[in-house]
Parts: structure tokens; C-alpha cells; sequence
């Protein structure tokens, strides 16, 4: 594929100030997308993404007659790139954020579309299969956190795990290390402070270094300012900052 081809696109979007805004955005800013379609609502997207299959689908979060995971739901039998466009909600941004989507805050900013479309590019160019969308759509299905899945960015690509599975975390400089249960350990190219922010308790902050699985913790010991023991027998400082929280946890 070379730049100069198209990527076949559909907007889903209820506004239509939003709608019209992407469109002349999308136009401007990135040749490289041609809109053969759009919808309003989830009950129009979902025929129109089985008539047209589009690689690329620009997708509302909420909508009228169901959200962007009731069109995903009702998609399962199609592969596409998805770039979801939502207004802040940390539920939404957490889910798409697990499953390592690509999405943009309204109002959308030219610079991160832009991004955005590279990165799909790039990824239909190196014809990398990886359905982001099965991820967010079994995510939504399961109601226990630790249940769900993450997906991790790693430097080979993307590798899906559960996130009970996770042990522990460990800021590295630029990356995080990931500790699992099968003693396996992953280097992933986020940041510390990105876990922080989307894995849900029981994952918890004890130390600037280190989130930790609080269900993997075997015992908590005062001395030497205070740490926990993991089930792998890892010890892990809690630092003062985080300590009254951990505690709190221990006497529930």
C-alpha cells in the first residue's frame, strides 16, 4: 500500500456540527481518507458497516439506540480500524484505553487526528491483524475488573492479557515492566503514571516505582518504614505518600 491510496472511512456520529466538522477536518488535513459513508445512530451504522465494509470507522461513543460497543456488537463479523470519538468520561476512556485504542477527545484537535490516522495507516499498511474491537466488546461483556483484558503495546507489537494475571508493575525510564503469574515479564512502552490511570482496583499505587495486584498480596510487615510480600515473594516498599491507603485496604 502506498500513501497515496485510500483508506476507505465511515463517520457514526449523532451531532451534526461534529459530523460536519471531521468530515471538512478529514478533508484538509488527511488525503489519504476517503468518507464513503455515514450514520447517525448505532441502528443505522451497524447495516451500513455490513454493506460498505469500510477499513476505517470514526466512531461516537454515545449515541442514540445503543453506544459504539452495541455497534461493535452488532459488527463482530467485520474487521476495521476503529478511531473512536468521545466527550471526557473516565469509564469510556478507561475501556478504550485497556484495549489500546485509538480515540479522540471532542472537540477533536487537528494535531491528534492526524496522529491518529497515521497510526491506522501505518497499521493497515504493515497489514497488521490485531481486533482491538473483540477486546473492548468481551471488556464491556465482563463485569469483574479483573477480569477484563489489557492490552499491552510491547516492542515486538501487542500482546493481550488478563489483567488478573498481573502481579505487579514497575516504572523502567520510559517503559513499564510487567510481572505475570506465569513468571513471565513483559516491557511495555508506556509509562507508570498510564497504568495508574486505567487499571482499576485491585491494582494500586504503593510506591512511585510500583502498582501491585493487591489480591497477589501474601502480608504486610511495618518494619523498615513498611512493605508488602506478593504471592512470587517479591517485597515492595510502600512509600509514606501511599501508606494510609494501603492500610485502609488491610482493615477492610
Amino acid at each position: 500500500m502506498n500513501t497515496l491510496q485510500k483508506i476507505t472511512s465511515v463517520i457514526v456520529e449523532d451531532e451534526t456540527a461534529a459530523r460536519e466538522a471531521l468530515k471538512n477536518y478529514l478533508s484538509k488535513y488527511c488525503p489519504q481518507i476517503e468518507i464513503i459513508g455515514e450514520a447517525v445512530n448505532c441502528k443505522e451504522a451497524i447495516p451500513l458497516l455490513h454493506k460498505l465494509q469500510p477499513q476505517l470507522v470514526f466512531l461516537d461513543v454515545e449515541m442514540p439506540f445503543g453506544n459504539a460497543f452495541d455497534a461493535l456488537e452488532g459488527c463482530k463479523d467485520l474487521y476495521f480500524e476503529t478511531i473512536f470519538v468521545t466527550a471526557f468520561s473516565e469509564y469510556s476512556l478507561r475501556a478504550l484505553n485497556q484495549s489500546a485504542a485509538y480515540y479522540l477527545l471532542k472537540p477533536v484537535s487537528i494535531e491528534e487526528l492526524i496522529l491518529a490516522v497515521n497510526k491506522v495507516q501505518q497499521h493497515i499498511m504493515n497489514r497488521e491483524i490485531f481486533n482491538r474491537n473483540q477486546i473492548i466488546i468481551e471488556n464491556f461483556r465482563e463485569p469483574k475488573p479483573e477480569k477484563q483484558q489489557v492490552i499491552l503495546p510491547t516492542l515486538e507489537g501487542f500482546e493481550v492479557v488478563k489483567m488478573e494475571e498481573i502481579i505487579r508493575l514497575q516504572g523502567n525510564g520510559n517503559f513499564t515492566d510487567i510481572y505475570l503469574r506465569d513468571k513471565k515479564k513483559k516491557m511495555v512502552c508506556r509509562f507508570l503514571k498510564h497504568f495508574s490511570e486505567i487499571l482499576p482496583f485491585p491494582f494500586i499505587r504503593v510506591h512511585k516505582s510500583h502498582i501491585i495486584n493487591f489480591n497477589c498480596v501474601k502480608s504486610y510487615f511495618k518494619n523498615s518504614g513498611g512493605y508488602v510480600v506478593l504471592e512470587d515473594d517479591t517485597e515492595i516498599e510502600v512509600s509514606p505518600t501511599y501508606k494510609e491507603e494501603v492500610l485502609k485496604l488491610f482493615r477492610c
